[in-house]
């Protein structure tokens, strides 16, 4: 897990300046303890996570870099319950605080839950742009999706 967390940071520091083993500890002790992540043990390799602990240590890398925009595509496809529920509170903290997220996900009542602003694509063309306000529901969702139009 070490190695894959500090991945994209060392990257973008370049491969002559390393990171320090301190700096590289506290960075991944810091989002295993965030995100939650299951073992706790740095040097477990990540094929032997869980998908949901998995897809934690991805956000975990992108997330050291401390992004302007992150972009997550299906993060909760194929996890279970519990990790889903842990993955959607982060992006709304994230929210929060200030990061841009674009969610994409097929699961439309996640994406009524999670998004502020809702895009429908089809062919690779915006066809409908949604507040999620109290005035988008499921039923107007679908139909936008199902027609290509604003209703």
């Amino acid at each position: 897990m070490r190695d894959n967390i500090v991945l994209a940071v060392q990257a973008a520091r370049g491969w002559a300046r390393p990171l320090s083993a301190r700096k590289r500890d506290e960075l991944v002790a810091g989002y295993i303890t965030s995100l939650r992540i299951v073992p706790a043990d740095p040097d477990t390799p990540v094929k032997f996570l869980s998908g949901g602990n998995q897809q934690k240590v991805l956000l975990a890398r992108w997330l050291a870099t401390r992004p302007k925009l992150l972009i997550l595509d299906e993060p909760t496809r194929g996890i279970d319950i519990g990790a889903k529920a842990e993955i959607q509170r982060l992006v709304i903290t994230l929210s929060e605080e200030g990061m841009s997220v674009l969610f994409i996900s097929a699961e439309l009542e996640e994406v009524l839950r999670l998004s502020h602003k809702v895009a429908i694509l089809r062919d690779r063309r915006l066809v409908a742009e949604l507040v999620n306000d109290a005035t988008l529901t499921m039923d107007r969702l679908t139909e936008t999706i199902a027609s290509g139009a604003v209703s």
